[in-house]
């Protein structure tokens, strides 16, 4: 299934689970044709370039609708939230952590948040602001076997989340994963404060 959003977004699903298995942010320009039987449609983002192509070779819906966001949703943080409050609290996720940076690139995707713990080991963290399942487990997998390859020192793959599915932990375990709880209502409470303390830091310069 393929969802076009009227801000650019595009986001593929299969037919089971509620995360997309690819996606793009909004601000893309898109590229259609028809060729060799098949629709053909081309995501593109500029900044950073990047791409996805979607065929299809049978089509049993297709729907063009406006749709009007009038209702009233209250979240405490998104995910994106959830890495800039890592980023300005890392202790969030555990003491003596030090971001290097976020939305890392790696061959399978993009790293979260990416660091050094205490003890110069590199870490690798992928959040999650509901319960995480296998899925983000392999996610996880993924981007630290990416980050193994290329680096000189040890690496540890963190899942943090507000909680982990049962059949989650043994896996963990067999992958050699850690799983950190992140609340995201104390995140949304950190960027709150962060934001609070560059006011009156303004105030008092001026």
């Amino acid at each position: 299934m393929l969802i076009i959003k009227e801000d650019g977004s595009l986001l593929v699903h299969r037919s089971v689970g509620y995360e997309p298995v690819n996606w793009q942010p909004p601000g893309c320009i898109f590229h259609t044709q028809a060729k060799g039987g098949l629709l053909e449609i081309h995501a593109v983002r500029q900044k950073p370039p990047e791409s996805v192509r979607v065929s299809f070779d049978r089509i049993d819906l297709m729907s063009a609708i406006e749709l009007v966001d009038s209702g009233e949703f209250s979240l405490y943080a998104s995910e994106e939230d959830m890495h800039k409050a890592i980023l300005v609290e890392p202790s969030l996720l555990e003491e003596g952590f030090s971001p290097i940076s976020y939305e890392k690139k790696v061959e399978p995707g993009f790293v979260d948040v990416y660091g050094e713990d205490k003890n110069g080991r590199l870490v690798v963290v992928e959040v999650k602001r509901k319960t995480a399942g296998k899925q983000a487990v392999i996610q996880l997998a993924k981007y630290v076997d990416a980050i193994r390859k290329r680096a000189d020192r040890q690496v540890r793959g963190v899942l943090a989340a507000p909680d982990a599915a049962k059949d989650v932990q043994k896996l963990m375990e067999n992958l050699g994963l850690e799983f950190k709880r992140l609340d995201p209502k104390k995140c949304a409470e950190t960027l709150q404060h962060a934001e609070t303390r560059k006011l009156a830091e303004f105030f008092e310069r001026a």
